[in-house]
């Protein structure tokens, strides 16, 4: 029953979305700012740190801070497992598999709920993958950059929270200009 009310508001809340997202009163620099309010408005709650640190060990766990992990501030990284960084890192076009469920950031700066989606607690959904840092493949370019970001730094068996603003994300959904907090879990074998 909750799965249908958590479909029913996300199919009501895509299509309020989409209509307001073609309109005309609104610039891609205006989208760009809200954007940018609430993904700020959500890590007012959190500890930030700008950089990362130096010799790559991240504080670890659900009290640690949120590291900004590109330049621009488009993803943000919660560490709540480091996996092991030294021996497990992913290689290049290696297939990674994770689990996700992520939450409209901007539906919740302006309506105060979060709602996710995702297949975390579905295991019977298709799994997810990409092929880490080939983009040139839809089954990596598709989830966008942001997902991808950690495994930069982490080892594979990793489990984080990620802010990823629209630039970054999904690349059907770059247009919607809207952050998503994620979290996610990777994984050499298909869960």
């Amino acid at each position: 029953m909750r799965n249908k009310k958590t479909l029913f508001f996300l199919i009501a809340f895509a299509a309020i979305v989409s209509m307001t997202s073609c309109s005309d009163s609104e610039s891609y620099a205006e989208l760009l700012d809200k954007e940018r309010h609430a993904a700020n408005a959500y890590l007012a709650n959190c500890r930030v740190v700008n950089e990362i640190p130096a010799d790559t060990i991240f504080e670890v766990g659900p009290d640690a801070p949120y590291y900004r992990i590109d330049p621009e501030g488009n993803v943000y990284m919660q560490v709540i497992k480091a996996g092991d960084r030294k021996n497990d890192k992913a290689k290049d076009s290696e297939r990674i598999y994770f689990r996700y469920m992520r939450y409209n950031l901007y539906y919740w700066h302006t309506y105060g709920e979060m709602y996710g989606d995702g297949n975390e607690n579905d295991m019977n959904a298709a799994p997810t993958y990409f092929q880490y840092g080939n983009y040139s493949l839809t089954s990596s370019a598709q989830w966008g950059y942001g997902i991808q970001m950690p495994l930069n730094y982490l080892g594979v068996d990793s489990e984080v929270n990620l802010i990823i603003k629209s630039q970054y994300g999904w690349a059907s959904e770059i247009s919607n200009v809207q952050p998503y907090l994620y979290h996610v879990r990777y994984f050499r074998n298909q869960i």
